[in-house]
């Protein structure tokens, strides 16, 4: 598959493909099997990754979207005993650029599954200290962004969550305000829309369901250099 060929879908090959990587990480593995990895998986991938944006683009003209598509091979200075590949590949959309700490849209597949959502990676306490603050400030602002997400059920909120909660804001709000690392996704076994190629226009919606609590965190805790 060449670069910027349509994507038409991915197959059940592009999963056992992965699969067979995970119990098989190594170099005298993938090599002879690099091509297939290519054709299946990391040529759609990619294709995905652009379609996506260039939909979620037409859908937001006023924003522009910066896109980052991982590579399947893992840093050799962190391998900790694992081998030299990745058996997931994810992209990710936001809307400033940098190394900087600061929420991003995501897209994932892996073996058995693919996920997507919106959220924050390694949130600092100056982040998350703000989020509290904003919902605090306007729990009625909040709920009306919870109002739209509960119009899609299969978004969930996910993170580690504080031990000891830092505060009772209510059945509702709890969960967001006593989060270390706001983050909602969705999660969906390998297979389904993932075949079809109109997968991006798909996904590009269900990323648009996600755009109004994307201009919240920026608003209230946006994107910080690391210190």
């Amino acid at each position: 598959m060449k670069a910027n060929t349509p994507f038409i879908g991915f197959t059940p090959e592009a999963s056992r493909f992965l699969m067979e990587l995970k119990f098989n990480n190594d170099r005298s593995w993938f090599k002879p099997r690099k091509e297939i990895f290519e054709n299946t998986v990391y040529e759609p991938f990619k294709a995905l990754a652009r379609e996506t944006t260039e939909e979620l683009q037409k859908m937001y003209p006023d924003k522009e979207f910066d896109l980052h598509v991982s590579r399947i091979y893992r840093d050799a200075r962190r391998l900790y005993g694992r081998g030299p590949y990745k058996d997931a590949l994810w992209f990710t959309l936001k809307t400033w650029k940098g190394s900087m700490r600061g929420p991003a849209f995501w897209f994932e597949i892996n073996p058995v599954e693919y996920n997507f959502g919106m959220g924050f990676y390694n949130a600092s306490a100056e982040q998350t200290q703000a989020w509290r603050d904003s919902i605090e400030a306007n729990p009625a602002a909040f709920e009306r962004i919870l109002d739209d997400l509960d119009q899609h059920p299969e978004l969930e909120i996910a993170g580690p969550m504080y031990k000891r909660p830092k505060k009772d804001m209510g059945k509702r709000l709890n969960p967001w305000y006593n989060q270390r690392q706001v983050q909602v996704i969705c999660a969906r076994e390998f297979g389904g829309d993932l075949y079809k190629p109109e997968f991006p226009a798909i996904l590009a919606e269900e990323f648009a369901a996600l755009v109004p609590l994307y201009d919240y965190f920026m608003a209230h805790c946006p994107p910080e250099p690391y210190r």
